[in-house]
């Protein structure tokens, strides 16, 4: 698909980023030009050695804090008249780097289709040593894929690599988003079947650089994953929402999630699935979120959820920050936000007054994860399906999944190895306190129930995972946010979707012409029927 040199460069592009990552990687995966059988599990690692996951300076600074952190309010954005303005360059390049392996993604698209024609290419007999990576692979190829029709709706996807699989050049159809969605629940059930059979091998635990070669973890993960496209869903198509996270919470043994054993005292460590920095990787998020600036508190999220609750997260996630008064830093007293309704010069002038991200957990912690999925997401969609079909106690997962947030949030602070200070986390009895505060305890009608849910999840996805989240308050309408109303016409409110990039228009124009009439920023992805 798009620009024919893309795409006859592809398998250059490939073989070219498996040599330059290998000594990144520690040799953990063989060069693919040396066998066709070190190609698949080389390609493999590509896949997951992503910097659209890991929380890289070029994905946090031109796509999460310029989009969907900005259409979420997950992180502060400056009061100017492009503030909901589309960087056609930078989503170009999000968009390039799902289809083309490059400096800033996996290439997942080309890469699995990659794997695929050399899975092809084997005997039956060699093929049953490999199939274990085709199926974690295409776990990772519908994780990437099922955010791409969340940004954008229809997107190529059948023909998206014809280059690879059959030596023309062809560019892709723009595949019916909704159906792209049946496809890949369908297809994550047969994979998880097919991990609940299977066990892993040493070739597999050395290039699966996520889960170490962990098939129950991968079992997990793709009924989890099932589970979050399926609640995606269930306000367009609530039947078939309703009985398939039906049979699969009345099933756990069947159907295992991550959900941290039901545990609020987990261990992210092992119970999410996180992908690790690079052991050579020894820079941070500081210049991402500065540069904007995109460091400062956003109002909603710490003066409205979180302060007037006393949440035990706030130390972990904000600093009071201060002024330079002779010499001498004096900190703010209290944390508190800037008002979302400041205008820019207001913003520029009295910024010192108020909080900015924490430093130890996000600014300056070079050994910060790519969230992929936590425990916590889990038992929030656990708890929505419960509070809205039945079948288990909402209470107790809403519960669970604000302490295991809670638990998350102080462990991204402690694994800040650098020498910053790192904050204790809270007895349990304080934590139980907070459950118990109005405005977080579980009571209320079930609509009332069902935004603190909701709210509660989208403070806990927040900017690092404001791609989910943007998905999320698109579906839900929460939290009810304001948002100040820029003076550029055309783009005076956050679009409800992301245009397609230029270059795919030029390139693809003839397939183009069939999404075309819905291409416009306040379309709407086929689920969000609020």
């Amino acid at each position: 698909m798009k620009n024919k040199f893309i795409i006859l460069g592809l398998l250059a592009s490939l073989m070219t980023t498996f040599s330059g990552c290998s000594d990144q990687l520690e040799d953990k995966f063989l060069s693919p030009e040396k066998s066709t059988d070190a190609s698949i599990p080389g390609f493999f690692t590509s896949m997951l050695n992503n910097d659209r996951i890991r929380p890289s300076y070029w994905n946090t600074r031109t796509f999460l804090l310029t989009h969907t952190a900005v259409y979420t309010q997950t992180a502060f954005f400056m009061n100017a008249n492009t503030a909901y303005q589309q960087s056609d360059s930078y989503t170009d390049q999000y968009w390039t780097d799902f289809y083309v392996s490059g400096s800033n993604g996996g290439g997942v698209m080309s890469t699995y289709t990659a794997m695929q024609v050399a899975y092809e290419n084997l005997s039956e007999e060699e093929k049953a040593g490999f199939e274990i990576f085709m199926n974690a692979g295409k776990v990772v190829l519908i994780n990437e894929a099922s955010k791409m029709v969340d940004l954008w709706g229809d997107i190529p996807f059948s023909e998206a690599a014809s280059l690879i699989e059959n030596s023309s050049i062809q560019n892709g159809k723009f595949d019916d988003q909704q159906e792209l969605y049946t496809t890949f629940i369908s297809d994550l059930k047969t994979i998880s079947d097919y991990f609940a059979s299977t066990e892993t091998t040493a070739s597999f635990s050395k290039y699966d650089i996520l889960l170490s070669g962990d098939v129950n973890m991968w079992r997990r993960y793709t009924n989890s994953l099932r589970l979050r496209l399926l609640m995606r869903i269930s306000n367009v198509d609530e039947s078939t929402a309703q009985t398939a996270i039906q049979e699969m919470l009345n099933n756990s043994a069947t159907y295992p999630l991550l959900d941290g054993g039901d545990n609020g005292n987990y261990n992210p460590a092992s119970e999410d699935v996180l992908l690790e920095p690079l052991t050579t990787y020894i820079d941070n998020l500081n210049s991402a979120l500065t540069e904007l600036p995109s460091h400062y508190a956003p109002d909603y999220l710490l003066n409205t959820a979180m302060l007037p609750v006393d949440d035990p997260r706030i130390p972990v996630m904000f600093d009071k920050f201060g002024k330079t008064v002779s010499n001498n830093f004096v900190p703010n007293e209290e944390f508190k936000a800037m008002p979302i309704t400041f205008t820019s010069a207001q913003q520029e002038q009295q910024f010192a007054n108020y909080s900015i991200v924490d430093s130890t957990t996000f600014m300056q912690n070079p050994s910060l994860p790519g969230i992929v999925m936590t425990a916590s997401e889990v038992n929030f969609l656990k708890a929505e399906a419960y509070e809205r079909w039945g079948g288990g106690d909402a209470g107790q997962a809403y519960e669970t999944a604000i302490q295991q947030s809670v638990s998350f949030y102080y462990y991204l602070n402690n694994i800040n190895e650098t020498g910053l200070p790192v904050e204790e986390k809270p007895d349990a009895n304080v934590i139980t306190e907070f459950l118990a505060t109005s405005g977080v305890a579980y009571e209320g009608s079930t609509q009332e129930k069902l935004q603190k849910i909701w709210i509660q999840k989208w403070l806990h996805l927040g900017f690092l995972q404001s791609v989910e989240a943007w998905a999320e308050y698109r579906r839900t309408g929460f939290p009810e946010l304001t948002f100040p109303e820029a003076n550029l016409s055309g783009y005076r409110t956050p679009p409800s979707r992301l245009v397609y990039p230029s270059s795919e228009k030029n390139y693809n124009s003839q397939n183009y012409q069939a999404v075309q009439a819905q291409d416009v920023r306040d379309g709407k992805i086929f689920w969000d029927v609020d």
